[in-house]
């Protein structure tokens, strides 16, 4: 036999090989498991006492701690309360579903947001990680950049929404999330990922919404603070604009 052989079928690079497969697959099932700690069982729509969990099961619940010395256990088994403001526009099972109400607010479909936590994201030393440039005085617009502040913020249909009055800044990675948009009535927040600033004619073009649908972005418990939850539904509202600011933007183009 040549050397390395164990019989004259089997040699040591064949039993490697078959220890990597092996190893290979446990660490599938291992990552597969893993990563059912959020989102598992799903619903299914056939009946409110079936649950899906897949193969392979949900791993055990584990505990772990949080920065800020608090814990939290996952997989959780818990189920969201919240009525779902939508109807199946079909009578087969996972047909699509169509708002009853306001699609920007119904928390469905691209409105949809999770139900996080009601604090803020902190940093390292405990301060609110999203704060407005007025409460954050080691923080500055660079003379190189347009300052949003004053500038006219426009909708979708070109007609003025408001006035940019403070921007908010991230204070983990220093730049801007927010612009604090004062629409006469109130305050409403405008997530910097849906905002063109033009620094030449110093306004701001919103293409998501409209400048009237500035009055129903969700607003904040706290005026100085953002909590976790309220950041994904302030996204969610800026986000399903983009299907639903226009009824005709839920059409084909055909």
């Amino acid at each position: 036999m040549n050397r390395g052989a164990i019989t004259n079928y089997i040699d040591v690079a064949q039993i490697v090989l078959y220890v990597f497969w092996i190893f290979f697959a446990g660490l599938i099932v291992y990552l597969r498991r893993e990563d059912k700690r959020e989102g598992y069982p799903l619903e299914s729509d056939r009946s409110g006492r079936v649950t899906v969990r897949g193969f392979p099961p949900m791993p055990a619940p584990k505990t772990f701690l949080l920065a800020d010395g608090s814990t939290v256990l996952a997989p959780r088994i818990e189920h969201d309360t919240r009525p779902i403001l939508a109807k199946p526009i079909g009578e087969h099972l996972g047909a699509p579903l169509k708002p009853t109400g306001n699609p920007m607010l119904d928390a469905v479909g691209p409105a949809a947001y999770a139900e996080r936590a009601t604090h803020p994201d902190y940093t390292s030393d405990g301060l609110p990680m999203i704060a407005p440039l007025r409460m954050v005085s080691e923080f500055s617009i660079s003379a190189k950049d347009p300052d949003p502040r004053g500038m006219e913020v426009y909708g979708a249909d070109l007609e003025l929404a408001g006035t940019v009055s403070d921007l908010w800044i991230d204070r983990a990675e220093p730049q801007i999330r927010y612009l604090e948009v004062n629409i006469g009535t109130r305050h409403v927040l405008l997530p910097i990922n849906f905002a063109k600033i033009d620094g030449r004619y110093r306004i701001v073009k919103v293409k998501s919404i409209q400048s009237s649908q500035f009055a129903t972005v969700p607003t904040l418990d706290n005026p100085d603070q953002i909590t976790r939850r309220e950041e994904d539904q302030i996204l969610a509202y800026y986000a399903s604009g983009h299907l639903y600011g226009y009824p005709g933007r839920c059409e084909p183009f055909i």
